[in-house]
């Protein structure tokens, strides 16, 4: 069984909830950088960390790390890796994303071009050929240099792993899935509590959560590049992964998740979004104002994703949308509110400070997730 350093990316200040999923997967923290978590894991790490992370970006086989000041350092550094240990004579191979950050060297194509030229002459060596037909499977690289630190990782996935495969409609401006996901993890909220989304866009809030409360892996309907990469990860540790993804879904479980937007457009955008990822039985979507926004119930949560205001038009009509949002809120006995913004008057509008905020990054807009804590409920009404 080889043995593997995997690197996990996630949005940025999202960090402790990605270690937490890891550990609980059953796989060790080796190394925590803003935007990285990295863990040992082998080839079963491989498919699982894929099918069931909820809020990582990709998974990475770190190949290795040096420390580059010049280019003549990059291209040694990078031939020095064992690159005929993963790729094939006939692999498709590039660098697909250079990022860098404090560093001396921070051009993006020609970190590109100097590496790829440098695994080339590394394949050549080890081949024993001097051209090839790069005609076979895609193995993309991504490098990240950081304070003159370079590591390099083989892109186990290929597309985000926020994409689900549901989500085939979307608004203008939709919160990734794994954004979505790692919102919920970071409030008390379990299966059998009560979570409504008084904007619930294209469904993607709700949707997650009904996946988290039906045992459903994110990964579990999508494919990844490393399933063609037989000579890294079998066939089979990709089947016993989905079979055990297979066996955790729970499509019975009782859910009081419900999605609400203004738009009858996005309510149907929602339910077919829902029904896709196979949890519309499990959520209630409604055409409702946030003006209308109640619940019968007590110690529910309030998960949401309200507008930000980044057109002019909607940016004069947030304070009232905030201040109603504060008022309904405030209706609800003994709920929580957790809500992702950009709007900067956000706590002055609801009327109330948050107990906590937290500064995250959606895409690259800065934003803050404030969290409005509501009671504990007795015991017995526990989820």
């Amino acid at each position: 069984m080889r043995k593997f350093e995997l690197i996990a990316p996630c949005h940025f200040g999202m960090e402790s909830v990605l270690k937490r999923e890891i550990v609980d997967l059953g796989y060790d923290i080796t190394e925590t950088t803003d935007g990285r978590i990295t863990f040992a894991g082998d080839e079963e790490a491989v498919c699982r960390a894929n099918i069931f992370l909820r809020t990582a970006e990709r998974i990475l086989i770190k190949a290795g790390s040096f420390h580059a000041e010049s280019f003549e350092e990059l291209f040694q550094g990078t031939r020095a890796l064992p690159w005929e240990e993963y790729l094939p004579p006939d692999g498709k191979f590039w660098v697909t994303k250079a990022a860098s950050v404090r560093s001396k060297l921070f051009s993006p194509s020609d970190i590109q071009s100097i590496m790829k030229k440098a695994m080339v002459e590394r394949m050549k060596e080890a081949c024993g050929v001097n051209w090839f037909p790069e005609d076979g499977e895609s193995f993309p690289i991504r490098v990240f240099l950081l304070k003159d630190q370079v590591t390099v990782g083989l892109d186990t996935t290929g597309e985000s792993l926020h994409k689900r495969g549901y989500r085939r409609l979307t608004p203008k401006a939709p919160i990734a899935e794994n954004l979505a996901a790692a919102l919920i993890l970071m409030t008390p909220w379990r299966p059998g509590r009560i979570l409504v989304d008084p904007f619930c866009g294209s469904g993607t809030i709700p949707i997650e959560a009904a996946m988290m409360a039906a045992g459903m892996a994110p990964g579990a309907g999508r494919s990844f590049n490393a399933g063609k990469w037989p000579h890294i990860v079998g066939e089979k540790k990709w089947s016993e992964a989905l079979e055990e993804a297979a066996e955790s879904v729970n499509l019975s479980v009782e859910t009081d998740i419900q999605g609400y937007d203004i738009d009858d457009q996005m309510v149907s955008i929602a339910r077919e979004n829902a029904r896709l990822a196979g949890v519309d039985k499990l959520i209630h979507f409604q055409r409702r104002s946030v003006e209308q926004l109640s619940h019968p119930k007590k110690y529910g949560f309030l998960i949401t994703n309200p507008p930000y205001g980044e057109r002019l038009s909607e940016k004069e009509k947030l304070p009232e949308l905030y201040r109603t949002l504060g008022e309904r809120y405030r209706a609800l006995d003994s709920w929580s509110m957790y809500l992702i913004t950009a709007y900067e008057n956000a706590e002055q509008d609801i009327g109330r400070k948050a107990d906590k905020n937290r500064k995250l990054y959606n895409g690259m807009m800065k934003t803050y997730y404030y969290q409005f804590i509501g009671p504990r409920p007795p015991k017995a009404l526990k989820g």
